[in-house]
């Protein structure tokens, strides 16, 4: 049972990857089960949408939790977060745009606990003068993780920069000095 329901959520995010608005029964048709099969797991497509959000929020908490379990200082352990980070959020980009949909509330609030894990790193960037001090921890955290979305959301196939680029860009917009922002990207593996 838990096979099958997981076969339809990894299927999903690859049918839902492709075509956002895809229905319950093109995602039934590419996991080769019913509609009812899909239907007996997530009662709507906003429950199996939610259930992807989970998965992507235990994924980035996990991350997040041991990273910041790291010491080391802010941007470094911002630079690490994003770099391994980076295959969760471009897994789970096909998040980004229905979050911008119908599905934006729930969205949103399930990535409670990855908003107050970065507000925290950034606050603590803050705190010790590594990273800028023009917004709130909370809206500048949102905002260069949004950057990291962003460009994991763009179409690879026409050479669009990767983690490297989002790693640069979102310290850049952390306030921290392109020098530094390109030596702490060059010295990920």
């Amino acid at each position: 049972m838990n096979e099958t329901r997981d076969r339809i959520l990894d299927v999903a995010l690859d049918v839902l990857g492709e075509h956002p608005d895809a229905g319950m029964g093109d995602i039934a048709s590419a996991a080769g089960v019913v509609r009812r099969t899909v239907y007996g797991h997530f009662p709507s497509r906003l429950a199996l949408v939610r259930t992807l959000m989970e998965r992507a929020v235990v994924e980035m908490t996990a991350v997040l939790a041991d990273v910041n379990a790291s010491g080391a200082e802010a941007d470094a352990m911002w630079v690490e977060f994003i770099a391994r980070v980076w295959p969760v959020a471009h897994r789970y980009r096909v998040l980004l745009a229905l979050r911008r949909g119908e599905y934006g509330e729930a969205i949103h609030g399930l990535l409670g606990p990855v908003d107050e894990l970065l507000a925290d790193l950034v606050k603590r960037g803050q705190d010790s003068d590594v990273f800028a001090r023009h917004l709130p921890a909370a809206q500048l955290s949102q905002l260069a993780y949004g950057v990291v979305f962003a460009i994991a959301d763009s179409d690879p196939s026409n050479g669009t920069p990767g983690a490297r680029a989002a790693t640069i860009t979102s310290l850049l917009m952390l306030g921290v000095p392109e020098t530094r922002a390109i030596a702490l990207a060059d010295d990920q593996p």
